[in-house]
């Protein structure tokens, strides 16, 4: 199913996201589309990790994990960068 919406943006944006579209070889609604499904994926992703990091940043929580394999696995990061 799809909604049909109007929307007021400023011309500029407008202008440019016309652009966007041509040179991708997409329609404005597709484009539009696109652009809500990765700004939806970006704030869902920045909740769930702020949500972590408050779980995390509290001295009464503890990660779990056993202390032999929390070095392990703070080694292998440091390996990784």
């Amino acid at each position: 199913m799809q909604m049909k919406t109007a929307i007021s943006i400023p011309d500029p944006v407008f202008r440019a996201a016309e652009n966007l579209a041509q040179t991708l070889g997409v329609s404005r609604s597709e484009l539009y589309c696109r652009a809500l499904r990765a700004l939806i994926s970006q704030l869902e992703d920045a909740s769930v990790t702020e949500k972590l990091n408050r779980v995390y940043e509290s001295p009464d929580e503890k990660s779990g994990l056993e202390p032999g394999l929390a070095a392990l696995q703070s080694r292998s990061i440091r390996k990784e960068r």
